[in-house]
This record gives structure tokens, C-alpha cells and sequence, in this order.
């Protein structure tokens, strides 16, 4: 295992310290805790919504094919971001930094056009009778499953693409570095990650027979 070594200067001279091999700065190391935390969360979201789904007899199957290639072109964009905001990061790291800014945009314009074609299918939803606690499919609880989920993930979506343009332009003023927006692209990998539980829950299996 390799270890590292810090130089200090003290009486007798130059000594040299360990230092940890493995140190994370403690705002990532935040970033984490706070990505635990939100993974339990969208976890007990997502196995409460899983025993209503069995426990209930007239469960609603409202989702037509219209609203599954919706569901697919939103988890094409979201990845999509993912990566270029991966590409942002590795341009930090490189000393890049127009290439980073410009990547970081392109991630925020990602998650927006996400945004917007979630909003569209809430539209759409609200337009064929989905409410929160009612709808012309079946069992009322449906609407506030559906809701929760979607919209908690929504509201972490549209919060990544505030805090990936902040930063950005902070890290364009000098107000943040590399390591900044590399704690962005955290949170931005996690929101992409739950996606891909959420769309198989929520989506694939409550497409219309």
C-alpha cells in the first residue's frame, strides 16, 4: 500500500510525518454523507412504493407507449449529462478550464431539457385525470407514489443545475477550483444513478396492457 508523507519543519530540523494515504477534503467528504443520506431516502420512497404496488388489487397501468419512449429520452439526456459533466471534470483536472466551463454548461442544459420533458409528461398526466390522491385508473394512492417520487427527483434535478451553474461560474471568476466542481459532478452522478431505479419501478412496470 502506498503512503504518503508530509514535510514539515520543526527544532531539530526537517522531519517528515505521515499523512493519510486516503484524505478527502471535507466538503466532499459532506457530499457524501449527504449522497448516503438522500440513498436511504429514495430508497424508502422506492420500497414503500414497491409494497403499495403489491398490497393493492386495482393498482393503476397507465403508461402508454408514448410515455415510455418519454421515460427512455429522459434517461438518454440524464446519462448523456452524466458523462459531459465527467468530461468537465477531467478538463478541470488537466487545467482546462474553457473546456471545463463550456462542458458544465452543456451538463446544466442536459438536466433542463430533462426538466422540461418531465414537466411535459406531468402535463399530459394532469390532462388525462392524475391527481395526487385521484385518478380514472384505479387506487388513489397511485397519484401520491407517483408525485413523490418523480417529484423529489425533479427538485434534485433542476437543485444540481443551480448548484453545476454557480460553481461553474465561481470556477470562472476563481472563486472555486477543480476540486469544486468535482464535488458537483458527485451529486450529479448520484441524481443520474437513481433515475435508473426509478424509471424500472415506476415506468416499466405500469405500462398498459
Amino acid at each position: 500500500m502506498s503512503e504518503a508523507h508530509l514535510t514539515v519543519g520543526g527544532p531539530s530540523g526537517v522531519e517528515t510525518q505521515e499523512a493519510p494515504a486516503f484524505a478527502i477534503s471535507h466538503k466532499k467528504l459532506v457530499m457524501w454523507l449527504f449522497i448516503i443520506s438522500d440513498a436511504i431516502t429514495f430508497g424508502a420512497l422506492l420500497f414503500a412504493y414497491g409494497y403499495l404496488r403489491n398490497a393493492t388489487t386495482d393498482w393503476p397501468r397507465p403508461f402508454e407507449t408514448s410515455s415510455v419512449i418519454n421515460a427512455y429520452a429522459m434517461t438518454f439526456i440524464l446519462v448523456t449529462s452524466s458523462f459531459t459533466m465527467l468530461v468537465a471534470v477531467r478538463a478541470a483536472r488537466a487545467g482546462d478550464k474553457g473546456r471545463a466551463i463550456t462542458w458544465s454548461f452543456i451538463t446544466v442544459l442536459g438536466g433542463l431539457i430533462f426538466a422540461l420533458l418531465h414537466i411535459k409528461e406531468w402535463l399530459s398526466l394532469f390532462g388525462e385525470g392524475l391527481r395526487l390522491f385521484a385518478n380514472p385508473w384505479g387506487s388513489g394512492l397511485f397519484g401520491a407514489a407517483f408525485f413523490s417520487i418523480t417529484g423529489l427527483h425533479l427538485t434534485h434535478v433542476v437543485g444540481g443545475c443551480i448548484a453545476i451553474t454557480v460553481v461553474t461560474l465561481g470556477y470562472k471568476r476563481g472563486r472555486y477550483d477543480q476540486g469544486d466542481l468535482e464535488i458537483g459532478g458527485l451529486y450529479w452522478h448520484f441524481v443520474d444513478l437513481v433515475w435508473m431505479f426509478v424509471v424500472p419501478f415506476v415506468y416499466l412496470l405500469n405500462i398498459k396492457h
